[in-house]
């Protein structure tokens, strides 16, 4: 066993000393030797080769100089006439390469499941949280570790991108579920729901997803909200305490570390914690001994750090997953706000009063710090993709006629697991809302995210529009009843969302302002952005409302 871990090591952490290709070049050198061992060494290195493919395609697979140094290994022992050996090194005659790294489908439960926020129980949501976590770990290669401690940076990263990703949505999905609330009564109900989910991560060991939902509670914008933190329960306030204890960085994370090594089984680490470690060791070890020795220990131990969180990729979730609710969280934690508009939300739940005393605030940990600067960047497709699951299972579980639509009354307790402000849109049928209304406020509603961060094509901004003369839309030819104000496209109302071309804009903000609002010089009455919706926000005054260009 010892042996085969070395060979295992040597094939993981060659390449961070010695380029792969030049370690595979040093193979041909074996024609070389004198002929009575040619044969032997031969042998050895094309079974050690084998390994390497088998256990690391992915490493043959992004490196083409590597490849290429493989068939020129492939030719010269065929050249030797080895038609055993060379097969050994035929990528082409192996099995099929099986990503270890893939989570398994969730299940398909029969029973319908509940998708409103308050239905969910905190068990059910934290295993589920879980499972979107863990499925982020297990696409997470060693290559992938590497380059991080390498280049210090997740950018140009995507699995590790996607874990940022998660654990700052889950942190900001927290604190917006919160501040979605109208009362404090409501706030603080919200609040000791996630401290009971906070309590089943840890008790899944799922340290990664326990630090952003511990985050999200102890962040500023809500431990500022008097009203709400006295109104929690005692034991809610001294749960909060000990998990904020338990993920203190002090002493190097020293709690949590001592917690977590004494778990066993399925466990989730806090992934921002032991890649910092893999830096620590990757700057304080030098890669040489003697200006010429490789510095095996030092391999060892990154070795050793990095097999450790690779270990997820083979443990099995003590839970089940279903799909339906697996993309109801998915497309919440898509949401993105900056940290500004967050505090906006949370003054305007309880105004800064400078005769109260603030509140002592429990010292939140550090969440992501390793991520810093990371913002989304999901491209449209994928919104669109998450959109479509969403609005699947919404009609699954609702649609109880089967016949495309569900009642408006479980759609607004639906949306409000969505805490971004948009109005809803029109329906055709009173009382109902269509597969299609839906997902066009969903789409809709993450266009207004894409305004803070994501990476969207430009958005065309309908409105409704008294045409002087028929038009037809430039979409399915049909009368239309809806234009674009920034680049004058005419759409069909129920087209909004398939219109696939760019909104290329005639005109250019020259004050720096919201980009719907006109220079001075050109301001008109009625032209500002509340005033363009004020029929909106008449027919929606129990949602609140935000300009989609500016909010």
């Amino acid at each position: 066993p010892r042996g085969s871990q070395l060979v295992h090591m040597t094939l993981m952490m060659h390449s961070w000393v010695v380029p792969s290709q030049t370690s595979l070049t040093l193979s041909l050198t074996y024609k070389d030797c004198p002929s009575d061992k040619r044969g032997l060494r031969r042998t050895q290195i094309c079974h050690l080769v084998r390994q390497w493919i088998s256990q690391f395609p992915a490493v043959f697979e992004v490196d083409p100089l590597l490849e290429q140094t493989m068939g020129d290994l492939w030719a010269l022992v065929r050249l030797d006439g080895e038609e055993t050996h060379s097969q050994l090194i035929d990528s082409s005659c192996l099995s099929p390469h099986v990503n270890v790294s893939q989570a398994p489908s969730p299940s398909v439960k029969k029973r319908k499941v509940s998708l409103i926020f308050d239905h969910m129980e905190p068990d059910e949501m934290a295993e589920h949280l879980s499972y979107l976590e863990f499925k982020n770990f297990c696409n997470v290669s060693f290559l992938d570790y590497r380059s991080y401690v390498v280049r210090g940076s997740v950018r140009d990263n995507p699995p590790l991108e996607r874990s940022v990703m998660m654990c700052n949505g889950v942190s900001q999905w927290v604190q917006l579920m919160i501040l979605s609330r109208h009362t404090a009564q409501q706030r603080a109900q919200v609040f000791t729901k996630f401290i009971h989910v906070a309590q089943k991560l840890r008790a899944l060991q799922n340290f990664n997803t326990l630090m952003a939902v511990t985050g999200g509670l102890c962040h500023s914008s809500i431990s500022r909200l008097k009203d709400t933190s006295n109104l929690l329960p005692p034991d809610i306030t001294k749960a909060l305490s000990e998990m904020t204890e338990l993920l203190s960085s002090r002493s190097n994370y020293s709690n949590y570390r001592r917690v977590y090594n004494e778990c066993s089984g399925f466990k989730v680490p806090i992934l921002g914690v032991h890649l910092k470690d893999l830096i620590s060791l990757n700057e304080a070890l030098p890669d040489y001994i003697d200006e010429e020795k490789i510095n095996l220990s030092k391999l060892q131990h990154l070795y050793s750090n990095i097999n450790d969180l690779l270990a997820i990729h083979s443990c099995t979730p003590p839970f089940e997953a279903n799909k339906d609710l697996l993309h109801l969280l998915t497309l919440s934690l898509d949401l993105y706000y900056t940290e500004d508009e967050i505090y906006e939300l949370s003054y305007t739940k309880e105004p800064k009063n400078p005769k109260i005393q603030p509140v002592a605030a429990v010292k939140p940990p550090v969440v992501a710090e390793w991520g810093s600067g990371v913002t989304p960047r999901l491209d449209p497709d994928t919104i669109s993709n998450h959109v479509k699951q969403m609005v699947d299972s919404v009609m699954k579980n609702y649609d109880q006629n089967q016949d495309g639509y569900i009642s408006l009354e479980d759609f607004e307790k639906i949306a409000a697991n969505f805490p971004f402000s948009f109005c809803t849109q029109e329906t055709d049928r009173v009382g109902q809302i269509s597969r299609e209304e839906i997902t066009s406020y969903l789409m809709r509603g993450m266009s207004v995210c894409a305004k803070l961060g994501y990476n969207f094509k430009d958005a065309h901004n309908f409105h409704e529009t008294a045409y002087k003369r028929p038009t037809f839309c430039d979409t399915c030819g049909g009368f239309v009843s809806i234009c674009c104000v920034y680049c004058g496209m005419n759409c069909h109302r129920h087209c909004r969302d398939l219109v696939g071309s760019e909104c290329v804009k005639k005109h250019k903000n020259t004050t720096g302002s919201c980009p719907c609002t006109p220079a001075p010089d050109s301001r008109t009455k009625g032209s500002s952005c509340s005033a363009s919706f004020l029929h909106h926000i008449q027919a929606t005054k129990h949602m609140p409302f935000f300009c989609t260009q500016c909010l």
